[in-house]
C-alpha cells in the first residue's frame, strides 16, 4: 500500500482539480450564467490549468527533495570519514525515511567490516615486524657479532700491514650491527611494550636527533599511559611516519612533538618547519593513507595541514580508552 502512496496523492489531486475545472466551466456555459462569454470560460480553465501545474510541481517537489538529498548523500558517501558524521534523514516520506535507515545501516556494516579487516591486517603486520626484529636481533646480530670477534682475533696474529685495513673491516661490521639494532627497534619498539607509549616516543625522537640534523622537542602533559593498547600503538605509528615524513622529504630544522591527555582524549602532535607540500597534489603519498587508515582503527580523527615552504602539521586526535 505504501509503495502506492505518492501515485495515490497525485491521482487524487489531479481528479479534484480536474472536476473542479469542469464544474467551473458547466457553470460558466450554462446559458443562465453571467460567466458565459468565451473569455471568461478561457480564463477559467487556464486558472484551472495552472493551479493543476502548481499543485503538482509542489507535490512531487516535496515527495521527491528528500529523496534527491539521499542520492547525493548517497554519491559523496566516504568510508574514510568517521561514522558520525553520516546520520539517516528524518524528512521525507516514509519511503525516504525507510530507504535513509537502511542505506546507512548499510554503511555501517560496510565500515564495520573494512575497519575489521583492516585490524586484522594491520595486527598481522605488527606481528610479523616483531618477528622479522627478533630474528635480525637474535640471528643476525649474534653472526655479526660472530664475525667481530674473529676479525678481532685475526687482526691481533696479523702483519702490521694489513691490522689497519681489518680494523677499517671491524668498524664497518660494528656499524653494520648498530644500523641493523636500529632497524629492529623501529620494526618492533621493546620499549613500547616494556615502558610504554610515552618512553617509547622520548626514544624514537631522541632516536631522530641523534642521526639526523634537526633539532627535535618532545613534550607530553596529562596521564598518556592511561591510553588503550591499540591506542599506543597508533599513536607510535603515526608518530614514526609523520617524524620519517619530516626528515626524508621537508629537511626542517626543527620538529616538534606533542602528546596531549585530557577529557578523556588523547591527541598527538607534529609539527615542523620544513618545506611542506600540497596535500592536493601529493594525493595520499607519503604515507598519508596508511596514518588516516591507522587513525580509523581507533575511532580518531587525523589532521594533516600544510603549505609550500609553510611546515607540516599532524594531528591525531581519539578516545584514551574504549567507549562503552
Amino acid at each position: 500500500m505504501r509503495r502506492g502512496t505518492l501515485l495515490t496523492q497525485v491521482l487524487t489531486v489531479n481528479l479534484l482539480l480536474i472536476a473542479a475545472a469542469v464544474l467551473a466551466a458547466a457553470i460558466a456555459s450554462n446559458p443562465d450564467s453571467a460567466l458565459r462569454d468565451r473569455e471568461t470560460i478561457g480564463i477559467i480553465l487556464g486558472f484551472a490549468l495552472a493551479l493543476t501545474v502548481a499543485v503538482n510541481v509542489f507535490l512531487l517537489s516535496r515527495r521527491f527533495g528528500p529523496l534527491e538529498r539521499l542520492v547525493e548523500a548517497m554519491e559523496e558517501a566516504d568510508l574514510n570519514s568517521p561514522a558520525t558524521a553520516r546520520e539517516p534523514s528524518t524528512s521525507g516520506s516514509e519511503e525516504v525515511k525507510r530507504l535513509s535507515r537502511s542505506f546507512h545501516e548499510m554503511l555501517e556494516r560496510l565500515e564495520a567490516e573494512r575497519r575489521a579487516g583492516a585490524h586484522a591486517a594491520l595486527e598481522a603486520q605488527e606481528r610479523e615486524r616483531a618477528r622479522i626484529a627478533l630474528d635480525l636481533h637474535d640471528e643476525v646480530n649474534q653472526s655479526l657479532t660472530g664475525l667481530l670477534l674473529r676479525i678481532e682475533a685475526m687482526r691481533r696474529g696479523a702483519p702490521e700491514e694489513t691490522r689497519a685495513e681489518l680494523a677499517e673491516t671491524s668498524a664497518v661490521a660494528a656499524q653494520a650491527m648498530e644500523e641493523l639494532l636500529r632497524l629492529a627497534r623501529q620494526l618492533r619498539p621493546t620499549m613500547l611494550d616494556d615502558l610504554g607509549l610515552l618512553a617509547a616516543l622520548q626514544s624514537l625522537v631522541a632516536e631522530v636527533g641523534r642521526h639526523r640534523e634537526v633539532i627535535v622537542a618532545f613534550e607530553s602533559e596529562g596521564p598518556v599511559e592511561d591510553a588503550r593498547p591499540d591506542l599506543q600503538i597508533v599513536v607510535y605509528r603515526i608518530a614514526q611516519e609523520a617524524l620519517s615524513n619530516a626528515v626524508q622529504h621537508a629537511h626542517p630544522r626543527h620538529i616538534r612533538v606533542r602528546l596531549l591527555a585530557a577529557g578523556g582524549e588523547i591527541e598527538l602532535r607534529v609539527s615542523d618547519d620544513g618545506r611542506g607540500f600540497d596535500p592536493e597534489e601529493s594525493g595520499q603519498g607519503l604515507g598519508i593513507a596508511g596514518m588516516r587508515e591507522r587513525a580509523l582503527l581507533v575511532n580518531g580523527t587525523l589532521e594533516i595541514e600544510s603549505v609550500r615552504d609553510g611546515g607540516t602539521r599532524v594531528r591525531l586526535r581519539a578516545r584514551a580508552a574504549d567507549d562503552d
